[in-house]
């Protein structure tokens, strides 16, 4: 069995967010790197997404009952599992399947490469964000809240897909929005 230092340097290596915000808003440079596969994500806002120099795009799928979709697990103690339970068991009846790989920001940048149609998850900080959101966006995505609105960054929930799933998984996820508006 692999010892926990070897388990840590796997993690420490999965990612890696360049101009993480401290004003919790996105950078205007996001870097991802995914070990396992050997592939550098990056974007430079206003100049499009790529993954090892080659251009990224979401994917076209429309209809959330086809799609894809990537999301997290709640891993502490004081996060609301319940809570999470039922969205992920609301989700799972309306997708075709949903995975949880492990990094949200590898989970983001697949969604900019079309591997994923969606992605949801929450209790995030701004660096498990910032850099795959840049990348969404820049591959032609969208990203927001559980409602599809902005302010992602602040309330740590956060939503990406293309267009047309995008809007129907704010139509799922905009009920368990802890945002206030």
């Amino acid at each position: 069995s692999p010892r926990w230092h070897d388990q840590l340097y796997s993690w420490i290596s999965t990612i890696c967010g360049i101009d993480c915000p401290l004003r919790k808003r996105s950078g205007d440079q996001g870097v991802v790197y995914d070990p396992n596969r050997d592939e550098l994500f990056t974007a430079t806002k206003g100049s499009g997404a790529y993954v090892d120099r080659r251009r990224l795009r979401v994917a076209e799928q429309i209809k959330i009952e086809n799609a894809l979709i990537g999301t997290g697990f709640p891993y502490r103690h004081d996060q609301d599992v319940e809570l999470y339970l039922k969205i992920f068991a609301e989700m799972t009846r309306q997708c075709a399947g949903l995975r949880r790989p492990g990094a949200a920001s590898l989970d983001l940048v697949y969604v900019a490469a079309g591997r994923y149609d969606g992605f949801f998850e929450s209790e995030l900080k701004p660096w498990d964000m910032a850099a795959g959101a840049l990348i969404v966006t820049e591959a032609g995505g969208l990203v927001g809240n559980y409602r599809g609105e902005e302010g992602f960054m602040e309330s740590g929930e956060i939503m990406a897909a293309n267009p047309r799933i995008f809007a129907q998984m704010a139509n799922t996820l905009s009920k368990y929005s802890r945002t206030v508006t």
